[in-house]
């Protein structure tokens, strides 16, 4: 997993506007949030509403959320490119939701599932990884941590937790052997 203080892995990736997208596409985010998702995991759907909402919300800050997937869509069709346009016409999502076909990304990064943070500084420093908050179920919450980390680093103080544990579904390797099933 990429250890805080590290600058962010670049990636070139294919956004379900048909643009693609960098790093560098993001330069002028002050905070660049990365979220490791997908369409089929049940966690990732009870997170979507709430990604929109910290999206929303903090876009005022200059952050910048962006989610990435990276599972294997011949085992997972669902998780197809088609599937994430449709789903993110659907949901209404307010940034750009990426395809990592090659995996280098989710690989980069050290993603372990499925939604999985990543939020970064202006300097693209890593200040933050874990979950978006403590519960599936948005009615019990009790420890906001990607909005702490973000009010945090809006407001240039150090993240006070800068790592979680996440929790979700498991990112979905191609079975070349490589990666863990």
């Amino acid at each position: 997993m990429l250890p805080l203080g590290q600058t962010a892995p670049d990636f070139d990736l294919l956004g379900v506007d048909g643009a693609r997208h960098s790093l560098q596409s993001f330069r002028d985010a002050r905070v660049l949030v990365v979220v490791f998702s997908c369409n089929h995991c049940p966690y990732v759907k009870a997170y979507e509403d709430r990604m929109v909402s910290i999206q929303r919300e903090y876009s005022a800050n200059g952050v910048q959320l962006v989610a990435i997937n990276s599972n294997d869509d011949a085992s997972y069709p669902e998780d197809s490119f088609d599937n994430m346009v449709k789903r993110a016409r659907e949901k209404g999502f307010n940034f750009p939701y990426l395809r990592d076909d090659s995996q280098q990304a989710v690989d980069a990064f050290g993603a372990v599932c499925t939604p999985h943070v990543f939020a970064f500084d202006s300097d693209r420093k890593l200040r933050y990884r874990g979950r978006i908050d403590d519960s599936r179920d948005p009615a019990k919450i009790t420890s906001d941590d990607l909005k702490n980390a973000l009010d945090d680093l809006t407001e240039g103080r150090p993240v006070r937790q800068p790592d979680t544990r996440p929790f979700g579904c498991s990112i979905k390797w191609v079975q070349t052997g490589s990666h863990p099933s």
